[in-house]
């Protein structure tokens, strides 16, 4: 094969490649199911909980970006993307082994930017290493089995407390408050961290650069200077469909946050007519939220791979339309729905629009951003992840009474009607349309 030219993986070895990024999810999974508990155990109000996950975000906006522009510049004898998987795998490790033996809520808190940062170090080098390693006509296989992955790691994040209370009393508290089956959940998340990404990057290391490439690594240092002006200059020549993703994200994550923090807390209410935290019917309506995630995160695992055709066939954009409009009907009947059985349908609508927000629009980025820039535009592109999710983090605590009548349920509705705000604005982005046919490459 010429130097340089990508090889075609088989599905098999694109699954290899891919199982570090289960790991990564199988903690975000931890996170969004249990850090709102959390952090209710501990004394948080929920007006005010939004302020509490502040890290994700802040993180993301300061180390994404600059963590994106530096692995498209890194030189060394693990390659360009595998430090910082190594990294950001071992401080995820740890910060889930303290998370649930924290004693005060501002532990938790710190913990929990800690965990975001290795989680932050870790993403965009995956993402841009999966683009790096394939060639053109594989990426939508690529992301779209990294989507999977995240349902199945999801999945079985939300799954964890309840299959620990198999062998455990859900009812076991730590001195803290936070039940013994969660403690369990977050050391499984910590193996599963580091031994995944080590998995995959033994299995299918990454390509050797190119003598082009090292030439322009060799005309840009790794300094902090370089750095920043390459964000800069990325943020200007951004190209124009992923400009147009913006309005996009900015709904689709602003509605997904609000759902992680309130989720447990309607369902509290409209299924077990309590909203006190520190009551066994709370803890009960968490592990059902957490049964409900699992179903939500099963049906993206499926629809991430049954979307793969699709997606080739209609394109990422036309797709990822009807995934958002779905998650945001369901989300506005999950508030007046009292019966399980119902609820757990409408998670089949939740998740289609996960399953598209974790690939499509990776689909659509990759589609329109220069391959030597893959790294830092993928870091970059998470600033629209991270800012809708520090808007929110900030706007919530001022509209939580006096517009949302202190009622998480309604939360939730105004999360429903920010994904179809969503679907509607993807639908004039341009790009992910339907692909030209593309010859395979041997």
């Amino acid at each position: 094969m010429p130097f340089g030219l990508k090889p075609h993986l088989s599905l098999p070895r694109i699954v290899e490649m891919n199982l570090g990024f289960f790991g990564l999810q199988f903690s975000f999974g931890l996170q969004q199911a249990n850090m709102g508990p959390i952090y209710g155990y501990l004394g948080a109000s929920e007006g005010r909980m939004p302020l509490l996950w502040l890290a994700g975000p802040v993180t993301g906006l300061i180390i994404q970006p600059l963590i994106g522009a530096m692995s498209d510049r890194t030189r060394s004898r693990l390659g360009r993307r595998t430090p910082y998987f190594l990294i950001g795998a071992i401080l995820c490790s740890l910060s889930l082994l303290a998370m649930p033996n924290s004693s005060t809520l501002w532990m938790a808190a710190g913990l929990l930017w800690v965990l975001d940062a290795g989680n932050n170090v870790t993403m965009e080098p995956y993402r841009a290493y999966v683009a790096d390693r394939l060639a053109p006509h594989q990426r939508p296989t690529g992301f779209m089995v990294q989507s999977a992955f995240t349902g199945l790691a999801h999945t079985l994040s939300y799954l964890a407390p309840s299959i620990m209370a198999t062998f455990v009393d859900r009812d076991l508290l730590g001195p803290n408050g936070i039940p013994v089956i969660v403690r369990m959940a977050f050391v499984i998340g910590a193996v599963l961290s580091i031994s995944t990404v080590i998995w995959s990057i033994t299995r299918v290391p990454e390509l050797p650069l190119t003598p082009e490439e090292q030439e322009r690594i060799a005309a840009s240092p790794l300094t902090l200077p370089a750095t920043l002006r390459e964000v800069r200059d990325a943020v200007v020549e951004m190209p124009r469909p992923m400009r147009q993703l913006a309005l996009a994200m900015l709904c689709q994550w602003y509605a997904m946050m609000v759902y992680w923090q309130y989720i447990a807390f309607a369902i509290s209410r409209s299924l077990f007519g309590t909203g006190d935290v520190h009551s066994a019917r709370f803890r009960e309506a968490v592990l059902t939220e957490q049964q409900l995630g699992a179903l939500y995160n099963s049906v993206a695992f499926v629809a991430a791979i049954g979307l793969i055709p699709v997606v080739s066939r209609f394109g990422a954009r036309s797709v990822h339309v009807g995934c958002l409009a779905a998650s945001g009907l369901s989300m506005l009947v999950i508030p007046s729905t009292s019966e399980l059985p119902l609820l757990g349908l409408l998670m089949i609508g939740i998740g289609f629009g996960w399953a598209g927000m974790m690939g499509n629009t990776y689909v659509i980025l990759a589609d329109s951003i220069p391959p030597q820039r893959n790294g830092i535009y993928m870091g970059v592109f998470n600033l629209f992840i991270v800012i809708p999710m520090l808007i929110e983090a900030l706007t919530m605590p001022l509209i939580y009474g006096p517009i949302l009548g202190n009622d998480p349920r309604n939360a939730l509705i105004l999360a429903g009607l920010l994904m179809v705000a969503g679907a509607i604005a993807t639908v004039f982005v341009e790009a992910g349309g339907r692909p030209e046919p593309k010859l395979a490459t041997n």
